[in-house]
């Protein structure tokens, strides 16, 4: 798989390519012993690494967030659920390829798993919508937290979104009306519902999903009301001041959990999830899993008059700051 860099990941590109570059000449020339050379390139490079993701700035971290080489939600369903079942629909009006869901076991437990989809090419990020969910992706969502409610399954979400998609069609169809009936049902359900940020999670698009119990976020992705480049352009009319706007929305996984937003920050490898895709998976499991035990066994309504406290606890915290 070819690595994709980022761009202030350039220099740590040029170690990396004359690494191999020198094992590519070996390989043509057995005669050549270049493994120290290389071996040395190899250690500049980690070196490089570990201090240009030491301290990312939160414009730096909304770049790894974005990542098109993160495992999206797919790849966490394929490692993490067996038995998934995916359902399709909002019952009305379509199918929302950005929305996927469907019944599954977690370490052989019933749930629901409900997430955004980005796609991982040309042809799938278009299929997907590059995750940008339409009124009927959430009228899914709706359906499947219904459906998991009744049967007593609890939800998990996986977040990675822009934000709702904005187009004519999607807002003639009552796009405000389905993300807040999304977001008022993650707050009437009496199963445990947990949330997980796994890359953007962009605006009330992604609210309709994460007004969870726990919402966990990994350690580069980003939860804003906003984007940057949004924030940018109706403050100070310039979207490339989206460096001076990520600073300001205090976006981060870590600045969340200090405001109480986020519950648990979940650690990635290092260079982001998109450098050890199957490490990042089995941390979010891990985190999944401690989450759900200790939801377990919770009364239903117990669980809705917490989840409402919980944000109505959040948002006085606000008032008073």
């Amino acid at each position: 798989m070819t690595t994709t860099y980022l761009d202030f990941e350039k220099p740590l590109a040029e170690i990396e390519g004359k690494a191999e570059e020198l094992r590519a000449l070996a390989r043509r020339n057995a005669e050549m012993d270049v493994e120290a050379e290389a071996a040395a390139l190899d250690k500049k490079a980690a070196d490089m690494l570990r201090d240009l993701y030491k301290t990312l700035t939160p414009w730096r971290k909304c770049q790894v967030a974005r990542h098109p080489d993160r495992p999206h939600c797919r790849d966490y369903i394929r490692a993490l659920f067996t038995d998934y079942t995916p359902l399709a629909g909002d019952r009305n009006f379509a199918d929302d390829h950005a929305v996927m869901g469907g019944l599954a076991r977690f370490e052989d437990t019933p749930v629901m798993v409900i997430g955004h989809e980005k796609g991982h090419d040309t042809r799938t990020r278009i299929e997907r919508n590059f995750g940008m969910a339409r009124p009927e992706g959430y009228r899914k969502a709706v359906r499947l937290m219904d459906l998991a409610d009744r049967f007593g399954l609890p939800v998990i979400t996986l977040v990675d979104t822009p934000g709702a998609y904005p187009g004519k069609g999607a807002e003639e169809r009552g796009q405000s009306e389905a993300i807040a009936r999304s977001t008022e049902k993650c707050l009437q359900i009496g199963v445990p519902l947990i949330s997980i940020i796994i890359g953007e999670g962009g605006s009330g698009g992604a609210v309709a999903f994460a007004t969870a119990d726990r919402l966990a976020m990994l350690e580069h992705s980003i939860y804003s009301v906003i984007s940057p480049e949004g924030c940018a352009s109706i403050l100070w009319k310039d979207a490339e001041k989206m460096r001076e706007a990520a600073e300001a929305l205090r976006l981060t996984a870590q600045d969340l959990h200090k405001l109480g937003v986020c519950d648990v920050v979940i650690r990635e490898p290092l260079g982001g999830a998109q450098r050890d895709r199957q490490a990042a998976i089995a941390e979010v499991g891990r985190a999944i899993s401690s989450m759900l035990a200790g939801l377990k066994g919770a009364d239903r309504k117990a669980l809705i008059r917490g989840r409402r406290q919980k944000y109505l606890d959040m948002g006085a915290k606000g008032l008073a700051a």
